[in-house]
């Protein structure tokens, strides 16, 4: 059977609590294993520095370390292929991103990128977790945390999302159920984990629960059964709403 979805449980799109970590920088002379230094100084995730380590590129006080398993102090010089590597500040920016705004850091004919609403957020350089359609709207993470924006966007972990969409006709219960059912696409099969109509909204919006990251994922569903998209909204992404974060607005995340 189908599992109960997320989007069953809060039919007021939008409203959940955050989930929260405790997730911290070592604290001056904490001894840590030098793949998690790497990964915190935002080279790669820790599988792939025991393979750097492994392969020599990474020094410790000058000294080629090839054991995995060791654990460095941050006062430590470490070099990744003779640079020198710093454990920075994880930072967590979660941003209600508004409409004609790119995603990409290096758009030259973008008029309005992400990074121009949340400058100011943090000294550390931060990216998207992801990306949003320029129409899209809603949730955007923006962070430092290679490891973690490589575990929210890898299809494995099957990280939901939920969206609200808007159509320029009501949807039928039989698509709806072709929707829940799975579709093909060019690129191939596609379910949602969970449809509904929003409660309090015409029968022309949706609630779609989905967790796969495939380009224009969602306006293609609903594009292939004969319907334009008017708005795509984001509403949770990874258990994190926007629940009192107003559009354009950002906030910090523990």
């Amino acid at each position: 059977e189908r599992r109960p979805s997320r989007i069953q449980l809060i039919r007021e799109l939008g409203y959940t609590s955050d989930k929260k970590e405790n997730l911290r920088t070592p604290e001056k002379g904490e001894l840590i294993r030098l793949n998690r230094f790497i990964s915190n100084a935002g080279i790669c995730s820790r599988r792939e520095a025991d393979k750097y380590i492994a392969a020599g590129v990474v020094t410790v006080n000058g000294q080629t370390v090839t054991e995995l398993g060791t654990k460095v102090s941050p006062d430590d010089e470490v070099r990744f292929d003779n640079r020198l590597l710093t454990p920075e500040r994880k930072v967590y920016v979660l941003l209600n991103k508004p409409r004609d705004v790119v995603t990409t850091t290096d758009d030259p004919h973008a008029e309005h990128a992400v990074m121009e609403l949340v400058k100011g957020a943090c000294d550390e350089r931060i990216y998207p977790v992801g990306r949003l359609d320029r129409n899209t709207t809603g949730l955007l993470l923006l962070t430092n945390d290679g490891e973690l924006s490589k575990k929210l966007t890898h299809p494995s972990h099957k990280v939901e999302k939920v969206y609200q969409v808007t159509l320029d006709k009501t949807v039928s219960v039989n698509d709806m159920k072709k929707i829940a059912d799975g579709i093909e696409l060019e690129d191939g099969f596609i379910a949602a984990d969970g449809i509904t109509f929003v409660e309090g909204q015409e029968k022309d919006t949706i609630g779609i629960e989905i967790h796969s990251g495939r380009n224009r994922i969602v306006r293609r569903i609903f594009e292939s059964l004969g319907y334009r998209v008017k708005a795509l909204d984001r509403v949770s992404f990874a258990g994190l709403t926007k629940k009192n974060l107003p559009r354009g607005k950002w906030r910090l995340l523990t």
